[in-house]
Parts: C-alpha cells; sequence; structure tokens
C-alpha cells in the first residue's frame, strides 16, 4: 500500500459587465415592434498549483490561465393581437459567443455564432378567467460552458503521473474545438387558473438536438507521462431526441378540499425520455437526464401570529446511462426534505430559520467501461447531512 497526498491550490478571480438596450414602437392597434442589443463580457484568472506527495506537476499546471468570454446578441421581435383571445409572437435572435484563453499550455480560441427564429402562439379560450393554450415553436442554443474550452488537464489524484492509470480514474480537460448545442422543438402547454391564483398547467414537448456534447474517455499520449494516459474530454457527438410531459400545480388546500386549512401547496412531476442516435441502447439518453422528477411543497402562515412555517420534498428514481459503446454511468435514487420556519418581525424584516436534507440520504454514482479483455467499474459514495441555517433579511 501507498500513501498519497495531493495538493491542490487555485487563487480564482472573476470580473464581468453587462449592458442591454430595447426599444419597443406600437403599430396600429394591434402590432407591437422591438429590437434590442445586448453585450456581456467575462474574464476569469487561475493561479493553480497540484503538489502530488510534495512535488508539482509538470506541464504548466502552476502556470496563471486568463479565460475572456464575449457575448454578443441582437434582437427582433413582433407581438400582434388581434383580439382578447388570440396573440402571436414572430421573431429571430442573433447570437456571438467568443472565448479566449492566454493560458499558453492550452491556448482557446473558440467562436460560435447561431441565428435562432421562434414562433410563438396563444389562444385564451376563455379569457376572463384567463385559461389558455400555448403553442411555440423554438429554436434553442446552448453554448458550452467555459470550463469544457479549456484544454489544462485536472489530474486525477487516484493514480498520478508519471504512471498510467485506468479509464475508471481518468484526468479530465477541455475541448477548445467544441460546437454549440442547437434544438428545434415543438412545446404545447395548457394553462387552467383556479381562485386565489391558484394554477394547473401540463406542458408537452419534443426537441430534435445536433451536435450533443458528451463526455467520453479515450487513451492519449500525454506531455505529463511517458506512458499514455486515459482523459475524459467533451466531444459533439451526433444528435439526439428528446421529449417529455412536465406537470405543475399550485393550489391553495381550503379551494379543494372544504375545511382543509389555508395551505399553499405546490406540486410538479416530469417525465423525461431522450436517445441519442450515435449510442446504442438501451439507457441511450442524454447525460444527467433521469426519467422522472417530482417535487411537493407547501406553506402555511399561522392567522394573527408573526410566523410561518413550510417544507418540500424531492424524489428522482436510480437512472443508468450509456455514454459510449464502451461507457456508462449510473445514478442512485435521490429523495431530500427541506424544512424552514419564517419569523415576520414587522413588514419589512423577518427572520428564517432553515433545515436541508432533514432525512441525511447518501447519494450513490458509478462509472464502467468496458475493454475488450477486462471490465472495470468504479464506485462514489456521497455523505448526506442535515444542514441548518439562519437568515435575517431587511428591505431598505
Amino acid at each position: 500500500n501507498r500513501t498519497l497526498l495531493q495538493t491542490t491550490v487555485n487563487d480564482i478571480s472573476d470580473r464581468s459587465w453587462n449592458a442591454a438596450g430595447k426599444i419597443a414602437r406600437r403599430w396600429g392597434e394591434t402590432h407591437t415592434f422591438s429590437t434590442g442589443l445586448e453585450r456581456e463580457e467575462s474574464t476569469r484568472s487561475e493561479s493553480p498549483l497540484v503538489i502530488v506527495n510534495g512535488v508539482p506537476q509538470l506541464a504548466g499546471f502552476g502556470a496563471e490561465s486568463d479565460v475572456t468570454t464575449k457575448r454578443s446578441a441582437a434582437w427582433l421581435q413582433d407581438e400582434w393581437d388581434p383580439n382578447p383571445n388570440w396573440s402571436t409572437s414572430l421573431g429571430v435572435r442573433w447570437e456571438e459567443i467568443l472565448t479566449r484563453s492566454q493560458d499558453e499550455s492550452a491556448p482557446v480560441r473558440n467562436a460560435s455564432r447561431v441565428v435562432n427564429p421562434l414562433a410563438h402562439m396563444v389562444w385564451r379560450f376563455d379569457a376572463a378567467k384567463r385559461d389558455q393554450l400555448r403553442l411555440s415553436l423554438t429554436q434553442s442554443y446552448r453554448p458550452p460552458p467555459t470550463q469544457n474550452l479549456v484544454a489544462r488537464p485536472r489530474l486525477n489524484a487516484q493514480d498520478p503521473v508519471p504512471g498510467s492509470n485506468e479509464p475508471t480514474s481518468a484526468d479530465t480537460a477541455g475541448n477548445p474545438g467544441l460546437k454549440p448545442e442547437v434544438a428545434n422543438g415543438v412545446e404545447l402547454s395548457f394553462e387552467r387558473y383556479l381562485r386565489q391564483n391558484g394554477v394547473v398547467s401540463v406542458n408537452v414537448f419534443t426537441r430534435r438536438i445536433r451536435d450533443v456534447i458528451r463526455s467520453v474517455t479515450a487513451l492519449e499520449t500525454v506531455s505529463r507521462s511517458p506512458a499514455p494516459r486515459w482523459v475524459t474530454r467533451p466531444q459533439n457527438f451526433g444528435r439526439a431526441q428528446t421529449s417529455g410531459v412536465e406537470f405543475d400545480a399550485k393550489v391553495v388546500l381550503s379551494d379543494v378540499v372544504e375545511g382543509a386549512p389555508a395551505v399553499n401547496v405546490r406540486a410538479n412531476v416530469s417525465v423525461f425520455r431522450s436517445k441519442v442516435d450515435d449510442v446504442p441502447g438501451p439507457d441511450n439518453r442524454l447525460a444527467s437526464q433521469p426519467g422522472l422528477t417530482a417535487n411537493l411543497g407547501g406553506d402555511y402562515r399561522f392567522k394573527g401570529t408573526p410566523l410561518a412555517v413550510g417544507g418540500a420534498l424531492n424524489w428522482t428514481p436510480g437512472y443508468d446511462t450509456r455514454l459510449t459503446f464502451e461507457q456508462r454511468e449510473s445514478a442512485g435514487r435521490k429523495a431530500a426534505w427541506d424544512a424552514y420556519l419564517l419569523w415576520h418581525i414587522d413588514s419589512a424584516t423577518r427572520l428564517r430559520f432553515t433545515l436541508a436534507g432533514v432525512v441525511p440520504r447518501d447519494a450513490h454514482t458509478a462509472s464502467s467501461y468496458e475493454l475488450p479483455d477486462e471490465f472495470q467499474q468504479s464506485r462514489t459514495l456521497g455523505r448526506g447531512y442535515l444542514i441548518s441555517g439562519i437568515r435575517f433579511e431587511m428591505r431598505l
């Protein structure tokens, strides 16, 4: 047995600014034309140092890195309201994201541009009660996160350099050549409004995604080690299809159950299905997308007192994901229960006591890799803890 001590020190500085402008003009009695410009710039500076058993690592791991992201956008939109029961919105949005890194060991030069058209229609079949049906045709755009573009590797401490490692203990690194994910979708939703601002809605959607971003583990020749090492990098991985049904409800319990206390109840159930074309099934779903999520929460204000209580339950069943032909991941069931007590001291001041993870549960994850002559699997156990907090809030 050997003792491995890895120490990582990273000094991070973030700076950002953004600006946006909008112009709207009414045309006639039914049209509203609007246009806008947006600009955002952010810079992250990192000075990392990785020491394994007292030895600083090579290949520029201690060098400073500056990553700058510039985002520009322009959009046009026309809203048409021919009568109280109908409204439409047609528009187009252009967006450009430029990412540049000053890291000499792993420079980044990445530019992505996309034009997104959109169309929305609303039919208020009961305008007096605000009940309505919505139909949307969209093209959405998801650029890769900055950390997925920076190629500088992050070493896995389980198998330190300069030796080799295993697929289940791979180093991780970014991919400067990543392209954004673009999805074309159709969405249909129904909204029914109840008394005391209650609402029930059902949303059905389907989307077709191209240039899906997926983490892929492969054996690479690297400068930091004389032996090849396994490295996990994000890659664009073809096309995928995703669809789902989402149910949301917000009601006051006394509105639906006679004689019940006036508890504000919130409920949500979502069912998802997805398939990545270039990965064989089963379980060739989008990464980190469970098949089901469910949430139930409630809030109650005690009459004649400054106190209110509330809580929420979240449940996600376990699921398996096949990332590539050789790689698989699994996530165990997740269940969380949070609660709070709120004291309204006066109209502008309140004190909130919170409990997160009232019944702590461990989180289980696993990853596996199938080689021609062996099968490797790694399991991780994340301990669950009860977290308490106190927050003082004041409006000035």
